[in-house]
């Protein structure tokens, strides 16, 4: 719902009635309807229609600069002597967000290993196909970019020969892998080399990147206040008869406006949102609805990721202000105990108690999830706050804190915010929703 003072001017109030298709009777055609459309023209039509929806978003990405080549230097560096206190030579990785944090080089994942190799002196050497060396040269060769020396492998003999006879040169035999590699990869090097398969970096790339610096931490906090903006953006949009598809296109559309890229949305209406991560999103919105909105995009790649959930054009039951004020303060006590120190399992367990206490939960039975999960170039990373993480909180980690309650058949309710840990509290970005009847927030 719109207060009087943000309401959309008369000339765009006319533009929904006469200037675009109708949903049901009242909603507009929107970003979510466009791939049913025949005629890419027709699209193009909808899309400049959405454009002057959302006239007063413009482009925010400028106001913050991307990472460097600098910087991911240093990350380099910095991952050489996390190695050498590891006692490890190398660290190996197929594409992946860490190859991307430290070199700014994305490559698509196939059959065929493409591979960063980062030795404990902080140099770094690529594994490719030879077939494909000179596009990888593209990426890796050149003013702002990485380099390194790339070892290539012919079809017929794989890559696990060239990749052990250059560490063998580099005389790197206690290598480790980047967690998200593929088994196939690991055991093949593992053969080649007649050892038992290297372990997990998990811990030591945790520890990379588990604390976010200055500059990423401005990228974050920027990121999740953009979304929030495309939120309450398209919710002055939205009427009745309108599907969660459409209107999570309205809000995809919105992040697109403010500089946003990679974005993705779950809106998810009434009994919908009683599934964390629901199906169902051609249900159509109507008065007094619970409207439960997940999504993101990513600035300069570093995520977003808030959740705001409300009554659509109408006062909450009973029912619906209990739980959703219970879901609020439950995640305003978890965010009052976020401190260097603390384990981020305890923190899980403020919220999960709270809701114990309040009768909406027992254990795990409707609140069935986490309470959040660690967010920087990936939208989930290390660490999380689950009850059985022993991890221990540290100034510049970065986590979602996301309670809900989910009642099947009937509604569900989750708010999700980013946090970081400072030097001694937690930091919000973006603002607190302010009540169960708008997504938008209180400062």
């Amino acid at each position: 719902m719109c207060s009087p003072n943000d309401r959309p001017d008369a000339s765009r109030r006319n533009f929904l009635s006469t200037g675009v298709g109708l949903a049901a009777g009242a909603g507009i055609v929107t970003a979510g309807a466009l791939s049913s459309c025949a005629s890419s023209a027709k699209a193009e039509d909808d899309s400049a229609r959405l454009d002057e929806l959302f006239a007063e978003l413009q482009d925010r990405s400028s106001e913050i600069e991307p990472i460097s080549s600098e910087e991911r230097a240093a990350r380099r560096q910095r991952l050489g002597q996390l190695l050498s206190k590891a006692n490890l030579d190398a660290v190996a990785m197929e594409s992946c967000a860490t190859m991307d944090y430290l070199t700014g080089v994305k490559w698509g994942r196939s059959e065929r290993l493409f591979a960063l190799v980062v030795l404990a002196d902080g140099s770094h050497f690529w594994v490719c196909p030879a077939f494909e060396a000179e596009k990888a040269k593209l990426k890796i060769e050149g003013e702002g970019k990485p380099g390194g020396e790339i070892v290539t492998w012919d079809e017929h003999e794989y890559p696990f020969a060239p990749l052990h006879s250059e560490l063998r040169a580099r005389r790197a035999t206690r290598v480790c892998w980047e967690p998200s590699i593929r088994f196939a990869f690991v055991d093949g090097l593992a053969r080649e080399m007649g050892q038992t398969p290297a372990p997990s970096a998990r811990d030591l790339i945790t520890e990379l990147r588990g604390r976010k610096d200055q500059h990423e931490l401005a990228l974050l906090r920027k990121a999740n206040e953009l979304t929030q903006q495309a939120i309450v953006a398209a919710s002055h949009w939205i009427r009745p008869g309108m599907t969660g598809r459409e209107i999570g296109g309205m809000i995809r559309h919105a992040h697109t406006r403010l500089g946003l890229r990679d974005h993705w949305d779950l809106s998810l209406i009434g009994p919908a949102a009683a599934y964390p991560h629901g199906e169902a999103r051609d249900i159509q919105i109507q008065s007094g609805d619970m409207l439960l909105v997940d999504t993101g995009g990513a600035l300069h790649g570093y995520q977003s990721d808030n959740t705001r959930t409300w009554i659509f054009d109408g006062t909450p039951t009973e029912r619906q202000s209990k739980v959703w004020h219970a879901v609020h303060d439950s995640q305003r006590a978890a965010f009052d105990e976020i401190r260097p120190g603390r384990a981020a399992g305890e923190v899980d367990l403020v919220a999960r108690r709270f809701l114990e206490q309040a009768g909406l939960t027992q254990g795990y039975s409707t609140f069935s999830h986490r309470l959040g999960h660690g967010i920087g170039m990936e939208g989930h990373e290390d660490p999380y706050f689950d009850s059985g993480s022993e991890v221990i909180l540290r100034e510049g980690m970065t986590l979602s804190v996301e309670p809900g309650i989910y009642l099947y058949g009937e509604f569900g309710v989750r708010i999700e915010d980013i946090i970081a840990v400072s030097q001694d509290r937690a930091v919000h970005f973006g603002n607190w929703q302010k009540g169960p009847t708008s997504p938008v927030g209180l400062g």
